[in-house]
């Protein structure tokens, strides 16, 4: 317990074909004892590991939020991308840890992005998934350049309604607090951070702090690089109000 654990696997079908956009069937993939179902926002997730196992189930408990309005975001000349998310899902099952079976529930975040557009180069982005306990979720990502230097933002608010109110981008201000050296690539990460919207309708400041700090995925086996993706507490006010809640941040471009 109060580690990190992570495996991997990549499996290419030959043959393989982007199926018709009408289809209804939902998603059924495995690779290995690994696997993932699901449909209309009622999935199931099965993989293990050395010492370690798990199966669980998600419900939707809002509608998918279509970010940018109507799930339609443009990189310019970098492509475009469909991009929607079920900000807040129900979740049961079990996990095994070294032979101990524990029973579990929670919530969780499903993103599903897809597109023509190209990866970044040796840029990056910073990727903030955030779930408060007054029932509204944030969606944030700042896209870097290969000098670091922020070329776009994206913030956006899920209320109680469901529907996503996307927010001025220069109402966003996200500040650094600390970093974290990683001992297995060398690679700096932010690691801690203040995030404030400045936005009169919905003034917040929130304080991210990460469960553990290293969360580092050292996949060159199957993404082909290395990244730090981990769970974050929440701490701060929205709206005039004491929150607290839990996130889940993605930084790619670190590593090199």
């Amino acid at each position: 317990r109060g580690q990190f654990h992570f495996d991997q696997r990549r499996q290419t079908e030959p043959g393989a074909f982007i199926p018709d956009g009408t289809s209804t069937k939902g998603v059924d993939v495995t690779i290995g004892d690994w696997s993932i179902q699901g449909l209309n926002g009622r999935d199931h997730l099965a993989a293990q590991m050395a010492n370690y196992a798990m199966h669980l189930s998600l419900l939707g408990l809002k509608p998918p939020a279509l970010h940018n309005g109507n799930g339609l975001i443009s990189f310019g000349v970098g492509g475009f991308s469909y991009y929607y998310s079920r900000t807040r899902m129900a979740l049961s099952g079990t996990l095994v840890d070294h032979n101990q079976l524990l029973q579990v529930t929670g919530e969780a975040w499903m993103d599903h992005q897809w597109g023509n557009f190209l990866s970044f180069g040796s840029g990056g982005w910073d990727w903030f998934s955030i779930q408060l306990n007054n029932n509204t979720e944030m969606m944030i990502y700042l896209i870097r350049d290969a000098d670091g230097k922020i070329g776009a933002t994206y913030a956006g608010l899920t209320g109680t309604d469901s529907n996503e109110r996307l927010l001025p981008p220069n109402a966003l201000h996200v500040r650094i607090l600390n970093h974290w050296t990683s001992q297995a690539t060398g690679a700096i990460y932010p690691s801690g951070w203040q995030i404030e919207i400045n936005d009169p309708r919905l003034y917040t400041s929130l304080t991210l702090t990460p469960e553990l700090q290293n969360q580092e995925l050292v996949v060159y086996q199957s993404t082909g690089n290395a990244y730090w993706e981990g769970a974050v507490t929440i701490r701060g006010h929205s709206a005039g109000t004491q929150v607290q809640g839990e996130g889940y941040v993605e930084l790619t471009g670190y590593a090199h």
